[in-house]
């Protein structure tokens, strides 16, 4: 049974910036959404089995909150919230917010419940999950958007998050005042990023019906101690059917990170990987800017070499 997307609307939308984290967290538990604490000042989960171990119950919110009474709030995504999020990002070059507005212009995403600004000034936009089906969790990196759906959580307000030395509040931008609607999660992914399905082979490790998203998801669910040598085994996987490297890393980059792992680690991980099951001839010449040359393992030109007539998997 789905928990109605009005729970969590309920309450984000009633809340001010008086209320503590704490707060909220008790209040959505009792509207019925599923509720579990991240690290203060971040987003790994503080509980063993991440979103799995979310709750409604009162007492277990309380007890959770009362041992870390600054801990952010983290929500599962899809059927156990019954909300799924559009998580617009921007850092660096990559400004998720034009392919949200190309995304508008095509009909996809306009009947969003409420829009929360995240402490990176990109933005989260709230739908109601889709009644009976699955809808899986997915990054489309290069056109700066991820959804969060089955598999996956959101921080919400009032969380904060702090990144070098600075920190900023997740906060409800905007409220709808027209009717919700549900968002075709596989539709705004084909507009944003087109990819064709993988061919599996069968074997003992991966079977003929695995898909990415699948295997993305096992990697975000690996426990501490576990993390890296399960990116390690998925990349394996993804090279041994010959998907290129930077794509293999746009794949598992999210779900490692969700897991706790950081970007030097998952980089290094999933390049291990790659020299393991698909060797290749070391060089050592130099680029003009002092690097390696190997460093173009993980480029777009040696993506677009190595296989042109794959645009990528998700």
């Amino acid at each position: 049974m789905m928990t109605s997307p009005d729970g969590l609307a309920g309450v984000l939308t009633r809340m001010t910036f008086r209320w503590p984290a704490s707060a909220v967290a008790r209040e959505l538990a009792g509207a019925g959404v599923p509720v579990f604490p991240c690290q203060p000042g971040g987003k790994r989960p503080l509980t063993e089995h991440g979103f799995h171990d979310a709750t409604r119950d009162p007492d277990q919110t309380e007890a959770w909150w009362r041992k870390h009474p600054t801990a952010n709030i983290g929500v599962p995504t899809g059927t156990a919230s019954g909300v799924v999020v559009v998580d617009v990002d921007v850092h660096g070059p990559v400004n998720g917010f034009a392919a949200f507005n190309r995304a508008h212009r095509a009909g996809l995403v306009g009947g969003w419940q409420f829009l929360v600004t995240t402490p990176s000034d990109g933005m989260h936009a709230y739908y109601p999950a889709t009644p009976g089906v699955v809808q899986r969790s997915w990054q489309a990196a290069r056109a700066g958007i991820d959804f969060r759906g089955d598999g996956g959580y959101i921080i919400v307000p009032p969380s904060r998050v702090v990144s070098n030395g600075t920190g900023a509040e997740y906060r409800v931008r905007q409220i709808s005042t027209g009717p919700s609607t549900t968002v075709d999660s596989d539709a705004l992914r084909d507009i944003l990023d087109p990819r064709p399905a993988p061919r599996w082979p069968a074997s003992p490790s991966v079977g003929q019906q695995a898909d990415v998203s699948q295997l993305a998801e096992w990697v975000a669910n690996r426990g501490e101690g576990e993390r890296n040598r399960g990116l390690f085994w998925a990349a394996c996987r993804l090279a041994e059917n010959d998907l290129p490297a930077p794509e293999a890393l746009e794949v598992l980059a999210a779900a490692a990170s969700e897991a706790g792992l950081g970007e030097r680690e998952i980089t290094a991980t999933v390049r291990s990987a790659y020299r393991t099951v698909q060797p290749r001839p070391q060089t050592s010449s130099r680029l003009q800017d002092g690097s390696s040359a190997t460093g173009s393992w993980f480029s777009r030109d040696a993506a677009a070499r190595s296989s042109p007539q794959v645009r990528g998997l998700s």
